[in-house]
């Protein structure tokens, strides 16, 4: 389960050329798992999203990069967060996630969500519909995909999907873990509820305590122990080994990509110590462990490792 994930969300990197941008994405890799990481994720998206940079920034397509990287690592789960269940047809994305499981030696790891980037989807083809179209799909979906990685072979004949006994062979090796990313209250966390294994939610520290309760209040009406559910905030950090290079490594990466400026106010940065404290605090909201992403530094030698053995003690 992921309680103290990595996530890459940036391949844009100052003095790295192309053909040096998968070694520095699997240095990062390598080092959120020798420091403490559980789980390396990446975005499922084509498009580099607007909070981060401009559409034309470089992006992986992230299951073909999940198994590559799963060839340097060996005890971090890989996942996607979240995939966009708009851009594959289920049983494709069932086949895929297994194929991940299969080739990391067991570390594969589903993470769905209903998609949400409607630039992405009228630019490159994918029907983006309404959000109750979106929320439809991704539980039909996950009707299917959970059945066919449970070794079922699954049939359904729902609004927008269609499928026969569908076959999963080879199965994974073990039970794949099935993350539902976001924080809806009425919608998401129900489904998180009745399907998943792990919930990551995105929202203000504030309002943490509500999406619990929320979710607890699914699982009690579904019959469902809410203890079974791991629940992961989704953050992002800027961590050097004094204050001040901290700041000047937001401030820097600020400046190269002018479309993050709106990251600035959530961004936690400091030293060890400043951020450790910060994390502290937010554990104390009641959630299970974090997703972190350090797009401003990550590409430094040495800071996602000091990110991991700054976070991991936290966690236990």
């Amino acid at each position: 389960m992921t309680r103290l994930g990595y996530q890459i969300p940036n391949f844009t990197y100052p003095d790295v050329p192309a053909d040096r941008l998968f070694p520095t994405v699997v240095a990062q890799a390598v080092e959120a798992e020798q420091s403490g990481f559980d789980t390396v994720l990446v975005m499922d998206h084509f498009y580099q999203l607007p909070i981060l940079g401009t559409p034309d920034e470089a992006m992986f397509e992230c299951y073909t990069l999940l198994s590559a990287v799963a060839q340097h690592t060996s005890t971090v789960r890989l996942s996607s967060l979240v995939t966009g269940n708009t851009y594959r047809n289920p049983t494709l994305l069932a086949k895929t996630v297994t194929a991940l499981d299969i080739v990391s030696g067991g570390r594969g790891q589903l993470g769905i969500g209903a998609g949400w980037f409607e630039l992405e989807h009228d630019s490159l083809g994918y029907e983006f519909g309404t959000f109750t179209d979106r929320f439809e799909k991704l539980e039909e979906a996950l009707q299917i995909i959970l059945g066919m990685l449970a070794g079922e072979k699954p049939s359904l004949e729902g609004k927008w999907y269609r499928v026969q006994d569908a076959l999963n062979v080879p199965a994974p090796l073990s039970k794949i873990p099935v993350m539902i990313g976001g924080g809806g209250e009425k919608k998401t966390l129900r489904m998180v509820a009745q399907y998943a294994d792990e919930s990551n939610i995105i929202c203000a520290p504030g309002d943490i305590g509500r999406k619990l309760d929320a979710l607890a209040a699914h699982c009690d009406r579904l019959g469902r122990d809410r203890s079974e559910i791991t629940v992961s905030l989704q953050t992002s950090a800027c961590i050097a080994p004094t204050h001040d290079e901290a700041v000047a490594e937001l401030e820097a990466y600020l400046e190269r990509n002018p479309a993050a400026e709106i990251r600035r106010a959530t961004t936690i940065v400091g030293d060890p110590d400043e951020v450790a404290a910060h994390y502290a605090d937010l554990l104390a909201t009641g959630i299970d462990g974090f997703t972190v992403n350090a797009p401003a530094n990550g590409h430094v030698p040495g800071r996602v490792s000091l990110l991991g053995q700054t976070l991991a003690p936290l966690i236990g």
